[in-house]
C-alpha cells in the first residue's frame, strides 16, 4: 500500500538547494553573526529523491530589522532568505521572548500549503517537536511563528567538535525516532530531517525542528515519506557515529564518503564505533536488502526503527573518571620513632641500659639536697600562683578567654595567594560569531590598557537570547587549582555577570561539557571571582552572560549599546 503524507505538506529532498544570503544576514547589534536557530541548510546528496511543485513564485516580502507583525512580534536578525521567503529571530512583545518566524507574501505558490502544514503541526502538541505557535494571513504576508530555543545546540554544530559517545548516539536515535514515529501516525511528515533540524537542548532532550513546514516552505513532496523520514534518520545516526555524511557529496559541515566504494558500515568509516548502532544505521539506510553483516531486514518506516532500538541491548552511559589517591604514606611519629631514623627490618635495636643509681655517701647527700629544694620551690610557686589568682580573681572568666581566643587568631598563619601565569587564550563561541579573537592575547599581557572587547548589543544587560554567553579559554599551562579570577573591565554600569568553568581542552566542544566552579556580578570595572567548586584544571573558560549598557567608545571604535572590554585577566591559585 503506498504511504501518504498529510495534505499540508508533502516530504522529500530539494537536491542541490543552495541558501541565498540574506541582507539582513546581522542582527541590529553590530557583529552579531548568524544564530544557531538558523534554517540555512543544503540538501546536498540526501538520500531519498524529490520534487519540487511547479507554480509561480512571488518576491520576498521588503522587510527589516525592527519591523513588526501582528503590532507584537518585532523582527530582529534575518537567518534566511530564500526562494520567495524569509525566516527570522523576533521578539513576542508580548510575552516578552525570543520567537522564530517564517515570512512570505500570501500570493506565494506555497502559501496555502505553509499555513495548513504550520496548523497541522501545532495540532500534533507533542513536546519533542519545536512548537508552532501562530500562523496567520495579515496584510497580503503569510507567516508562521515556533518556538526559539536560546539554550539549544543543533547536531551538525555538535558534530563539528567530534563523532558523539555511543550513550549520546543512542539517546539521539531513540529520542527521534519515537517522535517521528507519533508524527506519522498522525499522518504528519518532516522530509527535511537533517543535522540542522535536530537539536540537543541543555537538559540532554533532543528535539525537533520544522515538522511539516519545513517541507512546505521549499514545496517538497514525495511518495514515501515514512521512507524518506527513515533513511533522514539512519543517515543522522551514521553522522553521529562516524562524523562523516553518508553521501559523496560533502553537506552540514560534514565529509562526505570517498567516491566509488559505495555506502560501507560505520565501524569500517571509523575505529571503534558500537557494532550494534553502526548495524541499526546501516538497517535504516539501506531499504534495497539486508546488511551483510547480520542479514537483518531492513527499517522502512520509524515504527520499525524504534521496535529495532527496543530489541537492542540498551547502552548504559559511561562510568564518571575517577582518580585513584596517593598511596598512604605514614610518617615516622606514626611509626613510633619520631626524632630517629626507622630500624631496618630484620634488624634488632640495642637496648640502653639504664645509669647506675647513686649508692655512695655523696651521692645520697646530693639526693637529699636536690629534694629540699624541689620542696622549697614547690612550695615558694604555690604561693605566688595563689596570690596572683586572688589578684584577677575580679576580671570575668569571658574576658580570659576573649583574650585568649583574639591571641591564637593573630598567630594563625594564612596561606598568600600564589599567581598563575597564563600560557595561551582563544575566544570560545557557543553560537553564532566570534567577537574579536584576534584581540585575545591583550588580556594577559600585563599591559591593562589594551583591550578585548564584545559586540555591542542592542537588549541587556543578559546577552541572551542573542548567544548564551561570550568569553576566552585560558591555558595555564599544566593542571593547576585556581581560587579567584580577576578581571580588569572598562566599563562599568548595571551590570556584568562573569562566570568560570574547567574545561579539558583550548578548544572545547560546548559548554555542557565544562564543569562551573564559579560566578560573580559587579557593577564597576574589576569582578573578582572565587572559585566555589575546587578542582585542579590546565584550561578555565572566563565566560560573560551579562554586559552593561555605554556609550561610543573612541578608544575602541566600539558603537554604543550593550558591551563590554577585558584589559587584564589574572588567576590565582
Amino acid at each position: 500500500m503506498a504511504e501518504r503524507s498529510t495534505a499540508a505538506v508533502d516530504v522529500a529532498d530539494n537536491s542541490g538547494e543552495q541558501p541565498l544570503t540574506a541582507e539582513a544576514d546581522q542582527s541590529t547589534a553590530d557583529g552579531v553573526a548568524q544564530n544557531p536557530e538558523r534554517d540555512t541548510d543544503s540538501d546536498e546528496a540526501q538520500g531519498s529523491g524529490g520534487t519540487e511543485g511547479p507554480g509561480r513564485k512571488a518576491s520576498t516580502p521588503e522587510l527589516h530589522s525592527g519591523h513588526k507583525l501582528a503590532r507584537r512580534y518585532r523582527l530582529e536578525e534575518c537567518v534566511t532568505r530564500l526562494d520567495g521567503f524569509s525566516s527570522w529571530r523576533a521578539v513576542d512583545e508580548k510575552l516578552r521572548r525570543a520567537v522564530g518566524v517564517h515570512v512570505l507574501p500570501a500570493g506565494h505558490a506555497r502559501a496555502r500549503s505553509v499555513l495548513a502544514a504550520a496548523r497541522s503541526s501545532a495540532l500534533l502538541g507533542d513536546p519533542r517537536f519545536v512548537q508552532v505557535l501562530d500562523a496567520v494571513e495579515e496584510n497580503d504576508l503569510v507567516y508562521v511563528v515556533h518556538e526559539w530555543l536560546p539554550d539549544a545546540t543543533e547536531l551538525s554544530t555538535l558534530l563539528a567538535g567530534g563523532p558523539l559517545e555511543p550513550h549520546d548516539a543512542y539517546q539521539m536515535v531513540s529520542q527521534i525516532a519515537a517522535a517521528m514515529a507519533a508524527a506519522h501516525r498522525e499522518g504528519l511528515a518532516h522530509l527535511r530531517l537533517n543535522p540542522n533540524a535536530v537539536l540537543r537542548t541543555s537538559t540532554g532532550q533532543w528535539r525537533i525542528r520544522g515538522l511539516a513546514v519545513n517541507a512546505a516552505l521549499r514545496g517538497i513532496s514525495s511518495t514515501t515519506p515514512q521512507r524518506a523520514d527513515t533513511e533522514a534518520i539512519g543517515a543522522l545516526l551514521y553522522a553521529a557515529l562516524t562524523q562523516r555524511w553518508p553521501y559523496e557529496n560533502d553537506a552540514y559541515g560534514l565529509a562526505g564518503l570517498p567516491k566509488d566504494i559505495g555506502l560501507i558500515p560505520p565501524d569500517q568509516v571509523r575505529a571503534g564505533v558500537h557494532r550494534g548502532l553502526s548495524e541499526l544505521s546501516m538497517r535504516a539506510l539501506v531499504n534495497d536488502g539486508a546488511t551483510a553483516s547480520r542479514h537483518e531486514a531492513p527499517c522502512t518506516t520509524p515504527e520499525e526503527l524504534v521496535k529495532a532500538i527496543g530489541e537492542m541491548p540498551r547502552i548504559r552511559p559511561p562510568e564518571p573518571a575517577f582518580t585513584a589517591p596517593p598511596d598512604y604514606q605514614r610518617t615516622s611519629y606514626q611509626q613510633g620513632s619520631y626524632g630517629r631514623p626507622a630500624a631496618h627490618a630484620g634488624t634488632t635495636q640495642p637496648l640502653v641500659p639504664p645509669p647506675p643509681p647513686l649508692q655512695s655517701r655523696t651521692g645520697k647527700a646530693l639526693k637529699w639536697a636536690v629534694s629540699a629544694l624541689l620542696i622549697a620551690a614547690l612550695g615558694l610557686g604555690s604561693w605566688q600562683l595563689a596570690d596572683a589568682l586572688m589578684d584577677r580573681g575580679d576580671k570575668q572568666d569571658d574576658t580570659n578567654k576573649s583574650q585568649t581566643t583574639d591571641g591564637g587568631g593573630k598567630n594563625a598563619v594564612k596561606p598568600k595567594p600564589v599567581p598563575i601565569k597564563i600560557q595561551n587564550g582563544q575566544e570560545f563561541v557557543a553560537k553564532g560569531g566570534a567577537q574579536s579573537p584576534g584581540n585575545v592575547p591583550n588580556t594577559y599581557d600585563g599591559d591593562a590598557s589594551t583591550y578585548w572587547k564584545t559586540k555591542s548589543f542592542n537588549e541587556g544587560p543578559t546577552i541572551a537570547p542573542y548567544k548564551p554567553g561570550v568569553g576566552i579559554v585560558y591555558d595555564l599551562g599544566s593542571a593547576k587549582k585556581v581560587s579567584t579570577a580577576t578581571l580588569d573591565l572598562r566599563y562599568g554600569g548595571d551590570h556584568t555577570t562573569v562566570e568560570l568553568y574547567a574545561t579539558d581542552s583550548l578548544t572545547p566542544a560546548s559548554l555542557d561539557s565544562m564543569t562551573k566552579i564559579g560566578s560573580a556580578t559587579t557593577t564597576g570595572t574589576t569582578a573578582t571571582v572565587k572559585v566555589s567548586k575546587q578542582v585542579k584544571t590546565q584550561y578555565v573558560l572566563v565566560w560573560l552572560t551579562a554586559v552593561p549598557n555605554s556609550g561610543y567608545d573612541s578608544a575602541l571604535y566600539s558603537r554604543a549599546g550593550y558591551k563590554q572590554a577585558i584589559g587584564e585577566v589574572k588567576f590565582t591559585g
